[in-house]
């Protein structure tokens, strides 16, 4: 697991951002405010820890796709950071037929990680074809694995979950079984919704 700032420039708010599996920062890039921003991808291991913080009014949570699950077991046994926690697409149950991402589709992406496959994946992600971009299918074939075996999270409450109604990665049906009645706001996007947002003050309000 790795931290690295986005944009650092001493503001009174943070954002900590787990993001989704082998999609990079730049999906982020466009979103303005006046938020530091920080970055937290391969979640391989959960070992890594936050940097100091503590200068920061309010921190803020972030979490996309299979980083819901991985931030809900990262933050078991350590002390609670957040302010206010945003789940985007993904939920506690990363691996299931009715609350997540069905079984057959995960063993799926497993077993056939490729450059191929995984430009496929992209286009799911997105609703439409992306540029071709390299992928370490070796590191992120044991991403999720490690995601699988982790397996469900327990005891984490979001301020705010946002649901796509058009994901094709974790079927938005799943989706709104898994969250409580309340927490969820849907959004008309993709899997990969954040096009349709301008600021972050939109994601997390």
């Amino acid at each position: 697991m790795d931290f690295r700032w986005l944009k650092r420039e001493h503001e009174s708010e943070a954002i900590v951002i787990f993001g989704g599996w082998a999609v990079g920062s730049q999906v982020f890039d466009h979103l303005t405010g006046a938020y530091d921003v920080l970055f937290a991808s391969d979640f391989r291991d959960l070992n890594a820890e936050l940097p100091d913080l503590s200068a920061y009014d309010r921190i803020n949570l972030v979490a996309w796709s299979f980083g819901v699950v991985s931030y809900a077991h990262w933050q078991q046994g350590r002390a609670d950071p957040f302010d206010h926690k945003v789940a985007v697409n993904g939920t506690l149950t990363p691996v299931d037929r009715m609350t997540g991402v069905p079984p057959l589709a995960m063993s799926k992406t497993i077993e056939t990680l490729s450059q191929e496959s995984y430009q496929l994946f992209l286009a799911r992600a997105f609703n439409e074809r992306q540029p071709n971009v390299p992928i370490d299918c070796v590191a992120r074939r044991e991403e999720l694995c490690e995601i699988e075996a982790r397996g469900d999270a327990q005891g984490i409450e979001f301020d705010l979950v946002w649901i796509s109604d058009a994901d094709k990665i974790f079927p938005t049906a799943n989706q709104k079984r898994a969250w409580p009645d309340g927490w969820s706001r849907q959004v008309s996007a993709p899997h990969a919704p954040f096009g349709y947002f301008s600021n972050w003050q939109e994601l997390l309000s």
